[in-house]
């Protein structure tokens, strides 16, 4: 499953990712992890949950971005969900366009290894396309 929050920076997106990380750890039987590009929220997330601060890995490039997602879901069996803040910065994504071909590969992700992603980007959701307006579970 794919769910998206969605809206211009500051709106409060961060907050609400982090409030549903910490509800999920009660309620979610396997494992969660949390990627951020800094390690500022590490004390704002319950320690059950694996933070990952991406800017400690040489990831530049979108295919780089996807090929770690795919190493963490392969390493760790029990994993059943994702969070990812800050989506376009942590993925390098440079086009709108590459989020919707992003997004499906997470699908794929999701569907094959019952893996739940939960993303926060800034866009408004009138720049999404109709195929990613269906994720949108918050927009601000």
């Amino acid at each position: 499953m794919i769910q998206l929050i969605v809206g211009d920076k500051g709106k409060g997106k961060t907050k609400y990712l982090l409030e549903n990380v910490n509800n999920a750890v009660s309620t979610t039987a396997g494992n969660l992890v949390y990627i951020d590009k800094n390690s500022k929220h590490m004390y704002e997330l319950k320690n059950k949950i694996r933070l990952i601060n991406i800017s400690e890995y040489p990831i530049e490039k979108t295919d780089e971005f996807m090929g770690f997602v795919c190493g963490i879901v392969s390493q760790d069996h029990d994993l059943s969900q994702m969070y990812f803040d800050s989506f376009l910065d942590i993925a390098y994504v440079r086009s709108h366009d590459e989020v919707e071909e992003l997004i499906k590969k997470l699908e794929k992700i999701s569907n094959q290894f019952t893996v739940d992603f939960v993303i926060s980007m800034s866009m408004n959701e009138s720049e999404l396309s109709d195929y990613l307006k269906e994720f949108v579970i918050v927009s601000l």
